[in-house]
């Protein structure tokens, strides 16, 4: 029995001891990893930012010191917001605070028309308390509860035809995280205007089906036998990707992870959300063809914790995104030629 014990203890002694060392080498990569980032990469953005090498080191994970930077840089400002912009609408959004806690209670917040999407500033408040919660930074007296408050109200004051959505907050956390007030609203705005968040986010049904068509593609080209297992209990992909590409994985993946993933997202785009859905797929097909629709669903609604990014990693590399010789952005444009043609055959004006 003691010798059982002391078996016990240099075994847990070795994985320690193992544990330590991989952590250090970790610390070791990212410290060298910043050097070249700091150095060579960032003062030659432009030139650097596709040559394979740097490619390879953002597969492997931005180091935090320069995460924030990095995304800025890769999502861009197309819509050239400013510091002086998100003043204007955070000045505008508190107007509205002020005049909703003079005029309105809850009872009114509950009949929100849809035409008055700036009304939406008063669900945020709802929903700030529900964004990772275990954090307890975001919550109500936490560090960042004013600054989340501030760049969702502002956001749905500048753009009041989106309104605020549920998901958002988890996105805006984990730019404010990451990026300082108004880099992380220029981010945010930016982010949100891309074709995939915009039709989301506006739940945009025919355009987001679309979305759903060309991920069911590459689902079946990959993993055929869980694709099949899937259309056997009518199981569509709505039923999982809605929640992971709303909050781009922030809520389903632990955060540590769900930055690796954003890392990639921003240098490869939209294809990688999907790539991603299809990494977890594959991490734990063996199981998910063990399940029926009802317990596919709930697992996949909450993944387990101990997800680690060196397997999903492994899994997401093993997805391939190419069906025959057409990429994604490619078989995407089929889908939506083919999704026109039918919609005109089945036109009554057309028939007639």
């Amino acid at each position: 029995m003691v010798a059982e014990a002391k078996k016990r203890e240099i075994k847990e002694a070795h994985k320690r001891k193992r544990i330590m060392k991989e952590r250090f080498k970790q610390e070791e990569n990212i410290a060298s990893a910043m050097v070249i980032w700091i150095n060579e990469i960032l003062p030659n953005w432009e030139v650097m930012r596709s040559t394979r090498r740097v490619r390879e080191l953002w597969w492997q994970g931005l180091p935090p010191s320069v995460r924030g930077k990095v995304w800025s840089l890769a999502v861009g400002n197309e819509l050239n917001i400013t510091p002086e912009l998100y003043e204007i609408f955070l000045s505008r959004a508190k107007e509205r605070w002020k005049s909703f806690s003079e005029t309105s209670s809850d009872n009114d917040i509950e009949g929100i028309s849809v035409a008055d999407r700036e009304a939406s500033l008063e669900l945020i408040k709802l929903d700030i308390s529900r964004t990772f919660p275990s954090l307890y930074i975001f919550q109500k007296g936490g560090p960042y509860h004013d600054l989340l408050h501030s760049i969702l109200g502002a956001y749905t004051c500048y753009r009041p035809d989106v309104g605020y959505v549920q998901g958002m907050s988890f996105i805006a956390a984990v730019l404010i995280l990451n990026l300082e007030e108004a880099d992380a609203f220029i981010a945010f705005a930016n982010l949100l205007n891309k074709p995939c968040q915009l039709a989301f986010f506006r739940v945009d049904h025919s355009m987001m089906l679309k979305y759903f068509a060309t991920f069911e593609v590459f689902f079946e080209e990959n993993l055929s036998k869980l694709f099949l297992h899937f259309k056997s209990y009518s199981l569509t992909p709505d039923i999982y990707l809605i929640d992971w590409i709303f909050t781009l994985y922030s809520k389903s993946l632990p955060l540590d992870l769900a930055c690796r993933v954003w890392d990639v997202f921003c240098r490869d785009g939209e294809e990688f959300l999907f790539r991603t859905g299809l990494g977890i797929l594959r991490l734990y097909e063996d199981i998910l063809l063990q399940m029926d629709f009802i317990h596919i669903a709930q697992f996949l609604t909450k993944l387990p914790e101990d997800i680690t990014s060196e397997k999903l990693f492994s899994c997401i590399a093993a997805i391939q995104m190419q069906n025959s010789t057409k990429k994604w952005t490619q078989v995407f444009a089929s889908v939506m030629k083919d999704i026109k043609e039918g919609e005109k055959n089945s036109s009554p004006a057309l028939k007639s």
